[in-house]
């Protein structure tokens, strides 16, 4: 992620997508962007509201309803995170010039502890996939095996909507 934010149209809307305790929300804000941070975990939302260039808004990602939808963003960024029935609505999010950038964890990783589930498992090049079907330019893919922070198995890209 910190590779390719400088990527992202300067002074843009970001969406950090499942923030978690907003590590790289916390980021792009002191890079100088506006960050809608979105998780459903309200502990870390709540210590995220003090951030200044932060909306953090608890949302339930994964119901019928996406709570996102008619929103547009100059950069999405997803970590540790898939909801394959979501992955269509997060892409179309993205604006025109705006840069995905996605990592999470592949099929593999179950020798190296959680997720473990195929449910949450990205299969081989599945990023590269959903990337090239919504006509985004790929800048960079990666997968396989990494030894840090903790071994395991991810699968990463960064792509911008022309």
């Amino acid at each position: 992620m910190v590779r390719h934010a400088g990527l992202i149209p300067e002074g843009g809307k970001v969406l950090d997508l499942a923030c978690g305790n907003g590590r790289h929300a916390c980021l792009l804000a002191s890079l100088g962007y506006t960050v809608a941070a979105v998780d459903r975990n309200s502990e870390a939302i709540s210590k995220l509201s003090a951030v200044p260039d932060i909306v953090a808004t608890e949302l339930d990602l994964e119901g019928d309803e996406w709570p996102l939808a008619g929103q547009s963003f100059d950069g999405i960024v997803v970590t540790n995170y898939l909801w394959r029935p979501r992955l269509p609505d997060v892409i179309a999010m993205l604006a025109p010039g705006g840069v995905l950038i996605y990592e999470t964890f592949m099929l593999g990783n179950e020798a190296y502890g959680k997720p473990s589930s195929p449910a949450f498992l990205l299969r081989p090049g599945e990023l590269r996939e959903v990337v090239q079907a919504a006509g985004l330019r790929e800048i960079a893919f990666e997968e396989g095996y990494t030894a840090s922070p903790k071994p395991a198995m991810r699968q990463a890209i960064c792509a911008v909507r022309d």
